[in-house]
């Protein structure tokens, strides 16, 4: 339903976005999708303004009749429409700034690098993910970690959640896969890994207890031991793993596979 909503909200966004070259894309700031699409045009992301700084941190944002001002416990900033640009703790940068529909939107890789975040362009998002400063996680590990665990394991106790997670992490650990949480997931050289990668169930909102789950595989809670492969025997034959695998362990309805 969430993703639906999205949907729609990318629609109607394209519908109001400046008509130049914009295209809507979707950003994540550590971990959670925001509901305002930001857009790209000719290269660089814009974001709204209001949204990417209250995804950043306690902000106290207003519009003081010809520019948007923010302070928070550590940081100001302004952004002037009118005249190009953008103030952030005192340095001044000449750059599009843009009001559409009433929200202000601004450069996002300037802007969140300035206040001591990290921004990447995630392929599988179509669009960016933010990590704040002092996250505890990667956004982008912990988004796809946590939606990959949800659709495999959602139904299952933290234990078992944690094991998916794990499994995950010891493939970007192994020489024969990947080295990156996204690209083990998103793995198709033999075949689709996952099967929600298939289906795009990957792409669901997870639950808490799956973003729970994450967060203690990345920190290094192992409930899966060694295991690089896992399936559930109620939904599949697994014959594949049974035969050239070697065992590890049943947690919930998944056996795991070294």
């Amino acid at each position: 339903m969430k993703r639906k909503f999205l949907c729609g909200l990318l629609a109607a966004a394209s519908l109001c976005l400046p008509v130049r070259a914009a295209r809507p894309v979707g950003l994540q700031v550590d971990g959670e999708l925001l509901e305002t699409p930001s857009y790209v045009e000719e290269g660089i992301t814009y974001a709204p303004l209001r949204d990417l700084l209250e995804a950043l941190g306690d902000w106290n944002i207003w519009w003081d009749g010809s520019s948007a001002r923010a302070v928070s416990e550590d940081a100001s900033l302004s952004a002037e429409p009118d005249g190009n640009r953008l103030t952030i703790n005192g340095e001044r940068y000449a750059c599009v700034v843009d009001v559409v529909e009433g929200r202000t939107y601004v450069p996002l890789r300037l802007t969140a690098e300035a206040l001591g975040a990290e921004v990447r362009w995630d392929p599988w998002l179509g669009g960016a993910a933010v990590t704040s400063p002092g996250a505890e996680h990667d956004a982008m590990d912990y988004y796809w970690l946590s939606r990959i665990i949800h659709a495999e394991s959602g139904g299952e106790a933290l234990e078992g959640q944690i094991a998916v997670g794990n499994v995950v992490l010891n493939r970007v650990a192994s020489e024969d896969f990947p080295d990156s949480i996204p690209e083990v997931i998103f793995d198709d050289e033999h075949g689709v890994q996952f099967e929600p990668v298939s289906n795009g169930t990957v792409k669901d909102e997870p639950t808490e207890l799956s973003r729970e789950a994450a967060r203690r595989a990345l920190s290094g809670e192992n409930t899966g031991g060694d295991a690089l492969y896992f399936f559930a025997p109620a939904l599949s034959q697994g014959s594949w793993i049974d035969a050239s695998r070697t065992y590890r362990q049943t947690i919930g309805c998944h056996r795991f596979y070294q």
